[in-house]
């Protein structure tokens, strides 16, 4: 291990890099004038030629910004600008180029140029702010493609869930008159259940620059979460007489940053009502380019719907642009499911006793192996590489936790052959996880058990059989996957609403159908469900469509009985019918009291929200506010009634004191509640004490190991660190020995290489952690990047 001092010299060997380079964190100059500079967001290397790509915003306002602050603006005078900022960087950095042109949301430029040339942007006038052009993925997992031999409209059953029929049937609203963008892969027009929803105008295409916004070769993505939101053939989606536009922003490796907020600019020009981004990136931060132009487009009133992620289940997965201050972002919800015990047998004396079923396509699928034996084959992590040259046809997996998903491992299996798989914990314990949907009927083991397994297959005991009972029902539940809030810096709740995204049917190029899951399944449910609030309210702005399908939205409980925390859920599983009728709306639909961490006496924070009354009638409200916990140290003051006249709108006051150095740091839920007879608002509400525990690390994982101790990584950060330290533990976590040190790190993903040979030769045959120390500022963190074996 290190010594004290020798992670005390290696910190100082760090800030004398950065002091001799002349940079600060940030990259701004160092021994300047700050306020003279462009903010430089994001980490960079300044010694690197390679080419990027960075979003410069300009001081001048977007003609959208300028709209809502009362400014003059035009689009002459942002080209005067614009054309002014190109002559001075062509000027200062000759070899660069000018990718895109913004002006009515994001003000500025796309540009590519050297890294290391960045920070000479940062000294030009008329330089506000440069950003990143990350790459942002669709987020769903592979489909599962349905022939039309197979096919049933009953397959789509997710759009009936949230009450979609009852709005076309008993309210006669369909979407009729509003026009959904899909920002995303392109989209198959001519797919006969889209075909209606196209007019002669289809879209863009960002990816290949032109006019027709078809899907991509081999892309399906688009086309899919277009038939949840509008198809109108075999198949419903949840508005299905919306019209749609298409914008590919996404190609088969994903898009830029330049190319999405290309999108949502023309989508918002074009005319669209409602835009939905099943899409994302996994830096949690609201003050990116996307979520900045997201935010302008919900001022413009265009209602704007985003994916939370899959990253989930830990918090503070979200990532831009479901961080959007304004934007709709959704989580993903399990359609209600059968709950089923199971057990193990491979010979006498051998028992499984933490065996459970973690997840199943099909009930049928997994009741077929009651009863029934099978042979088991080691699969390793259930990595695509782990099953070359392993024949698993009509075998079990057997698979470790560790560096994939759970819901990948069952794909690679299904993908392999397999009938069926069982997973065990790479830790102590048991896998707390229950993920409805997974590719092959999947069981779950603990550590001890899963040795188990594995020493019976090196007895020669290879055959399983396995004893499948029904339990229970299980109602709605929150998809493992779906990532978690808060937002970093506004501290807001995350998602705002969820929504069914778990085995979700829709259209698929070519006039086919797919099974689909991940937010960006469960995100068309509610841009659908928007334009059915828009077409009942042809004046509504975006704050009353997001009030309401909030406000409304159906608290969701985990398979126990007890409600999932808002971070979660956000306000809830979004319910059409009760939206559309709703009579009161309460903006915004959720509240964030910020970071208390005054260390003696009380802080006072001061909020307020506002009730609109949509009926005939005058009315008057009961108020309650709770916080769960705190007790009386966390006190909020407001009215405790308020009468509201008829169409009327009524702001309400809130006054926060906490006494937060008597309060255990943390966060802390509580509900704001209006109600009137039957009628009952509840508005989820959160703060923190103190510092918020935001991880420094969102995942991780081992990509591979060689012989000679050369060990590949990725890391996804969700802040900017100063190091992470990297270190082998055994698999019990005692640590062996220091490796390196990487850093300062910057925001978002890392592909590392650590060169680990001086350790490994001296490594006994044996399981290992690689773990990571991770630090900013006073704080450091421990992460288990992940496992490896040493023959």
């Amino acid at each position: 291990m290190k010594s004290f001092l020798q992670k005390k010299a290696a910190l100082m060997i760090m800030v004398l890099v950065l002091l001799a380079s002349g940079f600060t964190q940030t990259g701004q100059a160092s021994g300047q004038n700050s306020d003279s500079l462009g903010e430089l967001k994001g980490t960079y290397d300044f010694n690197s030629s390679e080419e990027i790509t960075v979003m410069v915003q300009l001081d001048e306002p977007s003609i959208t910004e300028a709209k809502h602050k009362g400014l003059a603006q035009s689009e002459a005078n942002l080209k005067k600008n614009r054309e002014q900022l190109k002559s001075d960087i062509a000027a200062l950095i000759p070899d660069s180029e000018v990718e895109r042109e913004y002006d009515h949301l994001f003000s500025g430029i796309a540009l590519t140029l050297s890294e290391k040339e960045v920070l000479q942007l940062t000294e030009l006038d008329g330089v506000q702010a440069i950003y990143p052009s990350v790459t942002y993925q669709a987020t769903e997992f592979s489909p599962e493609k349905i022939s039309s031999e197979e096919f049933s409209p009953e397959m789509m059953d997710s759009a009936p869930f949230i009450g979609a029929d009852e709005a076309w049937e008993s309210l006669g609203i369909t979407g009729k008159g509003v026009t959904v963008a899909i920002i995303d892969t392109g989209v198959d027009y001519t797919h006969p259940d889209l075909a209606h929803a196209f007019g002669d105008y289809k879209g863009y295409d960002f990816v290949d620059n032109n006019d027709d916004p078809q899907e991509g070769e081999g892309q399906y993505h688009g086309t899919h979460v277009a038939g949840t939101v509008a198809a109108n053939g075999n198949i419903k989606g949840v508005a299905p007489d919306a019209s749609l536009l298409g914008y590919r922003v996404l190609g088969p490796q994903g898009g830029t940053t330049a190319d999405v907020v290309a999108g949502i600019e023309l989508a918002v020009k074009d005319g669209a009502d409602v835009m939905n981004l099943s899409l994302g990136n996994t830096v949690n931060d609201p003050d990116w380019a996307t979520s900045i132009a997201l935010d302008w487009a919900m001022a413009e009133g265009v209602v704007a719907v985003t994916s939370n992620g899959n990253s989930g289940p830990n918090n503070w997965t979200v990532g831009s642009p479901g961080t959007s201050r304004d934007a709709i972002s959704v989580g993903a919800t399990q359609l209600p499911y059968n709950l089923y015990e199971a057990d193990l047998f491979t010979s006498e004396d051998v028992e499984y006793p933490t065996a459970k079923v973690m997840g199943f396509n099909d009930d049928e699928e997994l009741l077929a192996l009651d009863g029934e034996s099978y042979e088991f084959v080691d699969a390793e992590l259930g990595r695509v590489g782990d099953f070359d040259g392993v024949d698993v046809e009509g075998k079990i997996a057997l698979i470790k936790r560790g560096d994939i998903p759970f819901v990948e491992k069952a794909e690679n299996a299904a993908a392999a052959g397999a009938v069926g798989a069982i997973i065990f914990n790479n830790g102590e314990g048991e896998i707390p996880f229950v993920i409805p949907g997974m590719a092959v009927p999947t069981l779950k083991l603990d550590d001890v058990d899963g040795q188990k397994m594995v020493d019976e297959l090196k007895a020669g005991n290879n055959e399983v059989t396995f004893d499948i009972q029904f339990d229970r029902e299980v109602g709605e539940t929150v998809a493992e996957f779906s990532s978690r809030g808060p937002a970093y810096a506004t501290w807001m709740i995350k998602p705002d609403v969820s929504a069914p995204g778990v085995d979700i049917v829709s259209t698929f190029p070519g006039e086919s159908y797919a099974s689909l899951q991940g937010t960006s399944m469960s995100a068309p449910h509610v841009a659908g469900a928007a334009a059915l609030l828009l077409e009942k309210n042809p004046n509504w702005g975006t704050d009353k469509v997001k009030a309401a399908l909030m406000n409304t939205a159906e608290s969701i409980y985990d398979e126990n009985g007890n409600v999932y925390p808002f971070n979660t859920q956000g306000a809830g599983s979004i319910r059409v019918v009760e939206a559309l009728t709703a009579e009161t709306l309460v903006s915004p639909g959720s509240h964030s009291f910020g970071v208390f961490d005054k260390e003696k006496g009380r802080q006072t924070e001061r909020q307020h929200f506002e009730v609109m009354n949509l009926s005939e009638e005058g009315k008057r409200y009961s108020i309650d506010v709770d916080i769960y916990d705190g007790d009386k140290h966390i006190k909020v003051n407001t009215s405790n009634n308020l009468n509201v006249k008829a169409g009327g709108t009524q702001k309400v006051n809130m006054n926060v004191q906490v006494n937060a150095g008597v309060l255990e740091p943390g966060y802390y839920e509580g509900m704001i509640t209006l109600s009137r007879g039957n009628e009952v608002i509840e508005v989820p509400t959160i703060l923190f004490v103190m510092d918020p525990d935001y991880p420094h690390l969102s995942y991780g994982g081992i990509t591979s190991v060689t012989e000679d101790g050369s060990i590949e990584f990725y890391m996804n950060l969700n802040r900017d660190v100063d190091y992470a330290e990297m270190y082998i533990f055994t698999a019990g976590f005692a640590p062996v020995a220091y490796v390196d040190t990487f850093g300062p790190l910057s925001q978002g993903d890392h592909d590392l290489t650590l060169d680990a040979s001086g350790v490994y030769d001296n490594l006994d045959a044996g399981d290992y952690a690689l773990v990571a120390f991770i630090g900013k500022g006073d704080v450091e963190e421990g992460y288990v990047i992940g496992n490896f074996t040493k023959e």
